[in-house]
């Protein structure tokens, strides 16, 4: 069974930095379709935040140059490198995965950071 399971949400001053996680089970990532992190934040829609779909990572506007995106295949993780952590960016973390035609989530992690 395909598992995506996030660690590393935390609570952080504004400056601060996180490195979240998301180790994927069942399936490998050599041969995910899609791969992204998200984030939701109370009252708004779940936004893409990275995508590592292709070798060269894209990211959100509002987080580029803060955050970078990562993976191990050897680990069957991807990773979430976020420094300069900003009140704006408190929400929950979600990795998603597409193997063919079905898509998975972890269960999300929470990012909290205070000004």
């Amino acid at each position: 069974q395909v598992q995506l399971t996030e660690s590393g949400g935390d609570l952080v001053q504004a400056g601060g930095s996180l490195r979240l996680s998301c180790a994927a089970s069942g399936r490998s990532i050599f041969s995910l379709k899609a791969m992204g992190w998200y984030r939701q934040a109370p009252g708004k829609q779940r936004e893409l935040v990275a995508d590592l779909t292709s070798g060269i990572s894209n990211y959100a506007d509002s987080v580029k140059g803060r955050f970078t995106a990562s993976r191990d295949n050897a680990k069957n993780t991807v990773y979430l490198q976020m420094n300069s952590l900003k009140p704006e960016d408190t929400a929950v973390y979600y990795c998603n995965g597409v193997w063919g035609p079905y898509t998975y989530w972890g269960q999300g992690t929470q990012v909290t950071v205070s000004g």
